[in-house]
């Protein structure tokens, strides 16, 4: 994994195109116009072809099961009074994008039929609809005006929330196991003979923790060079152009028609993996790797020694189980959350999940993408930190008592006699 990670991140933003460019399979439908309304409305696009056949569908449908057609479209006499009546016949699932080709066809010529039979000026009609597209722009600190991107930040924010969420699992549960191990081998006789039961559990949760951080550190610089790479050697697959960048170069005065024109010269040499990189650039990445490391580390180090603290109390892993629900029940609940989140990263609930030192690893990397302020990036470290601290003191006084004790059956009582009286 420490090889396949990065070259599975790189892929996310290089596999969509290489396979956007390499797919050149046409998706071939025939279409039977009983009403002579829709005959001329398909025009072949996006890898879909449109085949209009003078026959009856029950022919249509035999020419398709020959394998001459994967689709067949059917609008009957009534369709212009009754749109329900359309069928798209397939041999197999229907193709997703033709089938919102055709819906997306079909309501534009429905709308022109309509707006004929009532008298309306369809160009009148057109020329009144506006697309709307506002450029959402960033002020950061030092006042420069960036880009913003909003649906890369939430991307970024919940796959880095989801990463720790593993992080967290993946790890801990290796403390767990090898805690566990280390008991039922009775090695751990051994080893307490020479080093005290904290000192144990504190040199397990920091190798593996280590482990896990060296392990996120290469991801990074291997993601990083990947990416580099591809850039360099397929420069026109990363090609974007920002709008504000459109008319800088300009020194002449464009009239209205020459910006959009210029505009849409320039944009449809753009990429969605430009695009996808030009949006991560607004994002500041030395604070979102370091707070990544940050929150993992605290995150991990929390929930690792109430993993550990677990191991030492049982004496087989199927025991582990009424002890791990409610260790893992705000892990489960801050992923959970983290679509609310993305959806309102300023507001209150957002706010005190991120401070919860049970929920914050998560949740406060799910916001940071979108601007935390430093006073809750702050208050949420301390709680952390705080955090790890009592779970520690909490883990090592089950630990030291645990550790050592074989052949009962523990409960939560027992646990509280052992925090009180350890």
């Amino acid at each position: 994994m420490t090889i396949l990670g990065p070259l599975l991140m790189a892929a996310i933003i290089i596999v969509p195109v290489l396979v956007a460019q390499l797919s050149d399979s046409e998706y071939d439908v025939a279409v039977v116009d009983n009403s002579d309304y829709f005959i001329h409305t398909f025009d072949d696009r996006d890898n879909v072809r449109f085949t209009p056949l003078a026959t009856s569908v029950d022919h249509a449908l035999n020419l398709m099961h020959e394998g001459l057609f994967d689709a067949v479209l059917h609008i009957p006499e009534v369709a212009f009074e009754a749109p329900s009546t359309l069928r798209l016949f397939s041999d197999r699932s229907v193709n997703l994008n033709a089938k919102l080709l055709i819906e997306n066809l079909l309501k534009l010529e429905f709308e022109s039929l309509k707006l004929a039979r009532a008298g309306i000026d369809e160009e009148v009609l057109r020329s009144v609809e506006t697309p709307i597209n506002i450029q959402a722009i960033r002020i950061r600190d030092d006042g420069e005006l960036i880009t913003d991107y909003p649906e890369i930040s939430m991307g970024l924010g919940f796959v880095s929330g989801l990463l720790i969420y593993i992080f967290i699992f993946l790890f801990g549960s290796q403390v767990l196991r090898g805690v566990l191990e280390e008991k039922t081998s009775r090695i751990v006789e051994i080893i307490v003979s020479s080093v005290r039961p904290f000192q144990l559990m504190i040199g397990k949760v920091a190798g593996v923790g280590m482990v896990g951080l060296t392990q996120f550190l290469i991801w990074i610089v291997l993601t990083f060079a990947i990416v580099g790479v591809f850039q360099i050697a397929m420069p026109d697959m990363f090609q974007f152009t920002p709008d504000e960048r459109v008319f800088v170069s300009s020194s002449q005065i464009l009239s209205v028609e020459e910006m959009e024109q210029q505009k849409e010269m320039i944009q449809q040499y753009d990429t969605m993996a430009g695009q996808l990189l030009e949006g991560l650039s607004a994002i500041n990445f030395p604070v979102m790797i370091l707070s990544f490391i940050f929150f993992f580390l605290g995150g991990y180090l929390l929930y690792a020694a109430l993993f550990a603290a677990i191991g030492s109390a049982v004496d087989n892993e199927a025991d582990t189980q009424q002890f791990m629900l409610p260790v893992t029940v705000p892990l489960l609940l801050s992923i959970i959350m983290a679509q609310m989140v993305i959806s309102n990263p300023a507001g209150p609930v957002a706010f005190w999940l991120s401070v919860i030192p049970l929920t914050s690893p998560v949740i406060m990397m799910v916001r940071i993408p979108f601007g935390v302020p430093y006073f809750d990036l702050f208050l949420s470290a301390s709680l952390l930190i705080l955090g790890f601290i009592a779970t520690t003191w909490f883990a090592a006084r089950i630990y030291r008592t645990g550790i050592l004790m074989y052949g009962k059956k523990v409960n939560y009582r027992e646990l509280w006699k052992w925090i009180r009286h350890a």
